[in-house]
């Protein structure tokens, strides 16, 4: 049944408090974002979050799209749900069930259809109305994927932090259409937040204690809004207004699309220190054919450029990347020229996919559909270049003095472990009291994974 939010919201004040949330995360950045916003719109109805779904009043489970057999994951978790769901329904208790996220959105009442035990379907647009579907969904089911007018980042809470560092969502949705992507399907058109808002959400993030934020969007980097100037900005212009705010020192930014790597950008890599020089920039293939053919919009020559302007704006810049094997069509010579580019840029680190077809993309229906055996194939052989070139990368910090966020208790005891600029996992034996705090730290040895270092001089303060 398709829910009509103002039905519902008078009766939210009547819910019984407390009450446990679990919420389930799988795919990228944003839906980690995504499920935090959820968990803070559902707070001031007495949901506090639980680290397992036993017990839970309501379980979330926030779904991504894109990786193999994204749905039979999914039904797989709700089958074990539905016993722990009528484990409560047989002690007088109820739970319910929501599906959120990409998978929700593409699919549905199929989801409904197959799994009638669900009590809520919603879409990513409209997760701002999650308190009314909980308060509408113990009489019947309610599904949500609409594409709103409103954006739902004016109906929602300031974010909140947790530690040192947070996400930031600046844009969404997508208007590339690459023919083996959901994304403009399931998050909808390109939207761009206003400068105004991006900062005072900022702002108040730094008054609780974050020093770096991470600025997420499908296409971050595509983020032109409207500026306090009245005039329109670019996301150079948003990173140097950003930086401008007190106690944050480390600003990023992914996940980005060459097509938007304009000038502004780029000069802002050279000139903001609190830019971090390290850039998540997906090429997904060395060869103009199958770029072609994923509808990618730019050469791997155009690729190559950005990265070389890229790298004369700051030297010490580095990069990672997405990689997909096995696209529909993919001959030797095109992996091969794949191969090419990664030994041209030398990426700190990148990832890796099998092409699977995902359904109603136009890469679903191609021919030439590339058999599992070759696809693994290359992706074994991409996947130990890549790790060649991350463990080099690695190599080349042993010695180097760089700022680290220490983020987290290490893992063994004196320990603190924390982030490089360049998002390599660091260990040193620190005192606690330098937890939450960028500490200079020179590293002295290096590992495929992680970094080890040791103090250079104590900071009062990040």
């Amino acid at each position: 049944m398709d829910f009509k939010p103002d039905s519902a919201i008078d009766s939210i004040k009547d819910m019984p408090l407390p009450k446990k949330l679990f919420i389930r995360t799988y795919g990228c950045q944003m839906n980690a974002y995504d499920s935090a916003r959820m968990a803070e719109v559902l707070a001031p109805m007495g949901y506090a979050q639980s680290d397992v779904p036993e017990g839970a009043d309501l379980v979330i489970i926030n779904t991504c799209h894109i990786r193999e057999h994204a749905s039979e994951k999914v039904f797989s978790e709700l089958g074990r749900l539905r016993e722990l769901k009528a484990e409560r329904a047989s002690g007088g208790e109820n739970m319910l069930i929501a599906v959120a996220g990409c998978v929700a959105q593409a699919e549905g009442k199929q989801i409904l259809a197959r799994a009638p035990y669900v009590d809520i379907v919603l879409g990513p647009q409209t997760y701002h109305r999650l308190p009314a579907m909980v308060a509408a969904a113990g009489t019947r089911a309610v599904v949500d994927c609409e594409f709103p007018p409103e954006p739902k980042f004016d109906h929602l809470p300031a974010p909140g932090a947790d530690g040192p560092s947070a996400f930031l969502s600046v844009q969404e949705g997508c208007d590339k259409f690459c023919t083996f992507c959901v994304v403009p399907y399931t998050r909808g058109a390109e939207y761009s937040r206003p400068a105004a808002a991006i900062l005072k959400d900022a702002r108040g993030l730094a008054d609780q204690g974050v020093v770096e934020i991470t600025l997420l969007g499908q296409n971050v980097n595509a983020w032109h809004g409207d500026g306090i100037d009245k005039q329109v900005w670019g996301l150079g212009r948003l990173i140097r207004a950003l930086a401008e705010i007190p106690g944050l020192a480390r600003i990023r930014y992914t996940t980005s699309h060459p097509l938007d790597m304009d000038d502004a950008l780029i000069a802002a890599h050279g000139e903001v220190d609190k830019l971090m020089p390290f850039l998540h920039l997906p090429v997904q293939s060395g060869s103009d054919r199958i770029l072609a053919a994923m509808n990618r919009k730019h050469r791997a020559e155009d690729y190559l450029r950005i990265v070389e302007k890229l790298r004369a704006a700051r030297s010490d810049l580095a990069l990672s990347s997405d990689f997909i094997v096995g696209f529909p069509g993919e001959t030797e010579d095109d992996f091969a020229q794949t191969l090419d580019l990664i030994r041209t840029v030398g990426f700190a680190s990148a990832y890796a996919f099998k092409y699977s077809p995902r359904p109603g993309t136009p890469a679903a229906d191609l021919d030439n559909q590339i058999s599992a055996e070759e696809s693994e194939a290359r992706h074994i052989r991409l996947l130990a270049l890549l790790s060649k070139q991350s463990v080099a990368f690695n190599q080349t910090c042993i010695g180097r003095t760089m700022d680290v966020l220490l983020d987290r208790p290490g893992r063994r005891a004196g320990q603190l472990g924390g982030r490089s600029p360049y998002m390599q996992a660091v260990h040193v034996h620190a005192p606690a009291a330098l937890l939450n705090t960028v500490q200079p730290l020179r590293i002295v040895a290096a590992y495929p994974n992680s970094l080890t270092a040791e103090i250079v001089e104590e900071r009062a303060c990040a």
